[in-house]
């Protein structure tokens, strides 16, 4: 008797595969919400900057006057395909990666 009224029960539930379709599509809503959210949060945002920072790189040229990743500022003296000479103070030129080049400086900045 039990087992007749068990099979009764689920039997309306198998036929029906539409609602199960339905309850996954449900289910990964959030995780596709999330991944939207982040894009736009996060990935979008980091994208833009790497593309200013190398538009940026490009356009330095002889003469500008830029600020590194480790702090040094100075006078772009030379260019090569990777790396550039900075003069930092008078007669001390180094060498570094382009891209440590963070920031270009407003003409007049170094003395």
């Amino acid at each position: 008797m039990f087992i007749s009224s068990a099979f009764a029960q689920t039997a309306p539930a198998a036929a029906a595969t539409g609602g199960d379709m339905m309850s996954s599509l449900t289910g990964m809503l959030p995780l596709v919400l999330m991944f939207v959210v982040l894009y736009f949060v996060m990935i979008r945002p980091q994208m833009k900057k790497q593309k200013e920072h190398r538009t940026m790189l490009e356009a330095l040229a002889k003469g500008d006057e830029v600020a590194t990743a480790g702090g040094l500022i100075g006078k772009v003296t030379k260019m090569g395909d990777g790396f550039l000479s900075l003069e930092i103070a008078n007669g001390v030129e180094v060498q570094l990666q382009r891209s440590a080049v963070v920031q270009v400086m407003p003409k007049g900045t170094v003395k």
